[in-house]
C-alpha cells in the first residue's frame, strides 16, 4: 500500500490525538472514582508493607523509610503514565500488526512512529500521576530535600526515564514484525515493572544488572528518586543520558526496520 510521506507536525499530531482521547475519557466520568479509589487501595498496601519493614530494621540497602516512600511514589507516577500514554498504544501497535491493520496508521501524512504512539490516552490512568506526585512531595518534604536543584534534577532524570521505557516498549512491539507471541512478553514485562517499587539497589548484583541494562527500570525510578532525595551522583545523570541516546536510536531503527519487512509482508 502507498504512504504519503510524513508532513504534518509532529506536535499538532501529538496534541490533537491528546484531546480526542481526553474527550473520549470524560465521557465516562465514573472512571475516574475508580481510577483514584484503585490507586489508594495499592497506596495503603504499600504503605503498610514498609510499615512491617521498618519495625524490624532503620534502613533497607541504606534507604531510609521515607526515601523508599519517595520511590513508591515515583513508581506510582511512571505508573500512571505508562497506563496513559504508552502501554495503550504499544498493544495497539501489536494487534495492528497481527491483523494487518497498520496500513491506516501509516498512510497519515505524519511521522509513523509518532502517530502510532500517540492514537490512544488513557486519561483517568493520570490518576496515578496525581497520586505519585503527592507522594514524592510529601516525602521529600519530610526528607527536607524540596530545593530548586532537586528539583529540577528529579524532572529532567524523570524525562530520560520515561523516554527510556517508552523505546524499550516500543522496541518490544517493534518484535511483532518478527515474532508471534509478542503480548505475552509485554505482559512479563507488566509483572517485571512491579520490581520497580523498590531501589533497584536493594536487589542481587545479577538483578540489578538485569533492571538497568535489559529491562531500564533503574533508569525510569531509581534514578529520580535518588534525585528527589539527594542520593544522585553525576555519574549517574551521565548514564541515564546515554542510555537515553542508545535507546532512542536503535528503538527507532527497529521501527524502521521493521517497518521495511511488513511492506514486504502486504504488498
Amino acid at each position: 500500500m502507498a504512504r504519503s510521506r510524513a508532513s504534518a507536525s509532529p506536535w499538532l499530531v501529538g496534541t490533537s490525538h491528546v484531546r480526542v482521547g481526553a474527550m473520549n475519557e470524560l465521557q465516562y466520568r465514573a472512571n475516574f472514582f475508580f481510577a483514584l479509589v484503585q490507586s489508594l487501595l495499592a497506596l495503603g498496601t504499600a504503605m503498610l508493607v514498609l510499615a512491617i519493614i521498618f519495625r524490624q530494621t532503620d534502613d533497607l540497602a541504606g534507604w531510609s523509610h521515607w526515601e523508599l516512600i519517595a520511590v513508591y511514589g515515583v513508581f506510582t507516577l511512571v505508573y500512571g503514565v505508562l497506563g496513559a500514554f504508552v502501554q495503550p498504544n504499544m498493544q495497539r501497535i501489536v494487534n495492528e500488526i497481527r491483523e494487518g491493520k497498520l496500513d491506516y496508521a501509516l498512510v497519515r501524512p505524519a511521522d509513523s512512529q509518532v502517530l502510532v504512539s500517540l492514537r490512544d490516552i488513557r486519561f483517568w490512568s493520570l490518576t496515578d500521576v496525581l497520586v505519585g506526585l503527592v507522594i514524592v512531595g510529601i516525602a521529600a518534604v519530610k526528607l527536607d530535600e524540596l530545593s530548586p536543584a532537586h528539583i529540577a534534577a528529579f524532572f529532567g532524570t524523570l524525562i530520560l526515564g520515561l523516554i527510556c521505557i517508552y523505546c524499550f516498549w516500543l522496541m518490544l512491539a517493534s518484535a511483532a514484525f518478527w515474532l508471534v507471541r509478542v503480548n505475552e512478553v509485554q505482559e512479563l514485562f507488566d509483572g517485571l515493572y512491579r520490581a520497580g517499587r523498590y531501589p533497584a539497589g536493594i536487589y542481587p548484583r545479577w538483578m540489578r544488572a538485569g533492571l538497568t541494562f535489559v529491562v531500564p527500570l533503574a533508569f525510569a525510578i531509581t534514578v529520580p528518586s535518588e534525585a528527589i532525595t539527594g542520593r544522585l551522583a553525576w555519574g549517574t545523570f551521565g548514564g541515564s543520558v546515554i542510555a537515553v541516546v542508545v535507546l532512542v536510536t536503535v528503538s527507532r531503527w527497529l521501527w524502521k526496520k521493521g517497518l521495511r519487512r511488513y511492506d514486504g509482508a502486504s504488498s
